[in-house]
């Protein structure tokens, strides 16, 4: 699992990294719109099944401390996860909507293996209330490809407040 976060320049040539930048960009879409339109039970498909999904406060980043928020290893587990919060809806309705910007690629591995940055803003709109900032922070995500397309090995939500809603239950 991934614990170091510091800023680490682009090693791929530009010409790669705009290559791969394109199709994270892609990914990244899919993955918000499968959210964002509540198929909450499809979000484990972007994994490989021994992947990582850890959602942990900067501090605790900051301070190496694998701690986090929601934690996953494997499919298994998210998709647990994924199920409890489709089918026991012990919360208010809600939308959301997820935005992920400055994607950057960091490094291509001899394996194929790709380490990327990217910026995300998770915005909520309850039923009857405002939208509202409900996270925001970096992703630091592994990529692989399966059959052709990526899938993620690892995704670290990195968020930056240190003061968050009790809600938060969605896949980030």
């Amino acid at each position: 699992m991934k614990m170091d976060f510091s800023f680490k320049p682009a090693q791929v040539s530009v010409e790669r990294a705009l290559a791969l930048k394109a199709e994270i960009e892609l990914f990244n879409a899919e993955y918000c719109a499968t959210l964002d339109r509540g198929n909450v039970e499809d979000w484990p498909l972007f994994f490989v099944e021994d992947a990582v999904y850890r959602v942990t406060s900067r501090e605790n980043a900051d301070l190496n401390l694998p701690v986090g928020l929601v934690y996953a290893e494997g499919r298994d587990m998210m998709h647990d996860r994924a199920v409890a919060i489709a089918r026991t809806q012990m919360y208010a309705p809600r939308y959301m909507l997820h935005l992920v910007t400055d994607v950057r690629v960091i490094s291509e591995a001899d394996n194929g293996d790709i380490e990327a940055e990217g910026n995300f803003m998770l915005m909520q709109t309850l039923v009857e209330g405002p939208s509202t900032v409900h996270l925001v922070g970096n992703y630091f995500d592994t990529f692989t490809r399966m059959e052709g397309r990526l899938m993620l090995k690892e995704r670290q939500v990195i968020f930056d407040t240190s003061i968050l809603a009790n809600d938060l239950v969605f896949p980030v």
